[in-house]
């Protein structure tokens, strides 16, 4: 295996046998292949993409390259729930004990936020004491006793995955929809799941905001979960506003929160529900979904999903009063409202200019690694087709100092945008496809 001849064939568009880009990819951990050249492969894929037998190489060999799990003796079904980020999106916070109350394991391993996009440990470590680096040996402990465990991405799980994200995040190749398809679903199947269920955002403060690409990363990540025998279906889902009104680590966390206490707002609540539905019905369970969902919504509103989290928070180091008094996470020391500096329809609330704001305020990154402020962020209080006199409260703005309270106005002002004349106001439903292996599926109301 040459490396340049490697690189030369994907520039050209041409296929690279199987066994040969095997050979490249674990050349590049063992420092065979340098860095730039691994930067150029990875660019040329961003613009000739993969083939399917390429796509199949490149993940069996990040599977392949780490530890996989074996979950084999535990005797409920396994399944798992990855979303592809957003802003205000606190779901799997409540959603992995309401799925473990409704009777399913799930064995969760998340991510970081990076860009204007949160992450779910980082919303986690809000939690004092959470520990989200537990050794395997331990998550599968926890995994055993509560029903669920919530970590990040172990050493040993997928290492090549673990060093391709982090050049690709610096080489400008992070949108090749092989390579995001490639990366989420070698983490998963490294889970020996049953099942996984894929919530696919949409919209402007989505990681891929147009519906074609969504649609195509969608069918790409359910062919690869499917060839390797696990139910995989996915859902595409709204991200043209926030999800909730929380946008911040540790207000989205309280959110979350609220929701397993059965209250909260009531979108985060049919997503959770919608999502829990789903993975139950994936695990093998062939109930309806409408019925699935009024099983979910009575464990948010009888309080054992929220006594569940209770056992999982304690079991993972954390203080387990947070759960039912959430008022004891950190909050920051600077809170102000934002007002409507006239009167008219909200027609917009742009989540990426919110994301945008609550990195610049220091509770996001822009690199791996950096630290941020779990204090920091937004309470939204209006929605698109609210009706608004000038003075009316538009959101609150939660910042450590003087300078990020001007910047969080700042954010709010530029993502409420309200008209006085009459203007047509166009909101994705919040669940709008569904993607399984037998094809596309438009969700209609029910």
């Amino acid at each position: 295996m040459i490396p340049a001849h490697v690189i030369e064939k994907k520039r050209e568009g041409e296929s690279i046998d199987p066994g040969t880009l095997r050979a490249f990819l674990i050349g590049y951990l063992d420092g065979v292949v340098e860095e730039y050249q691994m930067s150029a492969f990875l660019m040329a894929v961003l613009f000739r993409g993969l083939d399917p037998a390429e796509l199949d190489a490149v993940v069996d060999t990040m599977i392949g390259s780490g530890a996989t799990l074996d979950l084999g003796a535990l005797e409920r079904p396994r399944v798992d729930k990855h979303s592809t980020g957003g802003v205000g999106d606190k779901v799997s916070l409540a959603l992995a004990p309401l799925a473990a109350e409704l009777g399913l394991y799930v064995p969760m391993m998340s991510g970081r936020g990076l860009g204007h996009s949160g992450g779910t440990l980082d919303k986690l470590e809000a939690i004092p004491g959470f520990r989200t680096d537990l050794d395997l040996e331990r998550f599968h402990a926890v995994l055993g006793d509560i029903g669920c465990a919530m970590i990040g991405q172990t050493a040993e799980i997928a290492p090549l995955d673990r060093r391709l994200y982090d050049l690709r995040s610096v080489t400008g190749t992070v949108p090749a929809i092989p390579l995001i398809s490639a990366s989420i679903m070698s983490k998963k199947l490294a889970e020996d799941l049953t099942a996984l269920v894929l919530d696919v955002k949409v919209g402007s403060g989505a990681f891929l905001p147009d519906e074609g690409r969504a649609l195509t990363l969608a069918r790409t990540m359910v062919a690869i979960g499917t060839a390797r025998g696990v139910r995989t279906e996915a859902w595409l889902s709204a991200m043209d506003r926030p999800l909730g009104s929380a946008v911040g680590n540790g207000l989205e966390t309280v959110e979350a929160l609220e929701c397993l206490a059965g209250a909260g707002p009531d979108d985060v609540r049919a997503l959770v529900v919608h999502l829990a539905a789903s993975m139950v019905q994936a695990g093998g369970d062939a109930t309806s979904l409408a019925e699935l969902r009024r099983r979910a919504a009575t464990a948010l509103d009888d309080g054992s999903a929220l006594r569940r989290m209770e056992r999982l928070v304690e079991a993972q180091g954390g203080d387990p009063r947070i759960v039912t008094e959430p008022t004891r996470i950190a909050r920051a020391p600077e809170t102000a409202v934002v007002e409507a500096d006239r009167s008219g329809v909200v027609v917009q609330v742009e989540p990426r200019a919110l994301g945008d704001a609550v990195v610049a305020m220091g509770g996001g990154r822009v690199r791996l690694g950096e630290a941020i402020d779990p204090r920091v962020g937004f309470r939204v209080l209006v929605r698109p087709g609210d009706r608004v006199m000038a003075g009316d409260p538009l959101a609150e703005v939660h910042a450590a100092d003087a300078g990020g309270m001007a910047l969080g106005a700042a954010g709010v002002r530029a993502a409420v945008r309200i008209t006085e004349a009459a203007e047509p106001i166009v909101a994705r439903p919040l669940v709008s496809h569904r993607i399984t292996a037998a094809g596309v599926e438009v969700v209609e109301g029910d």
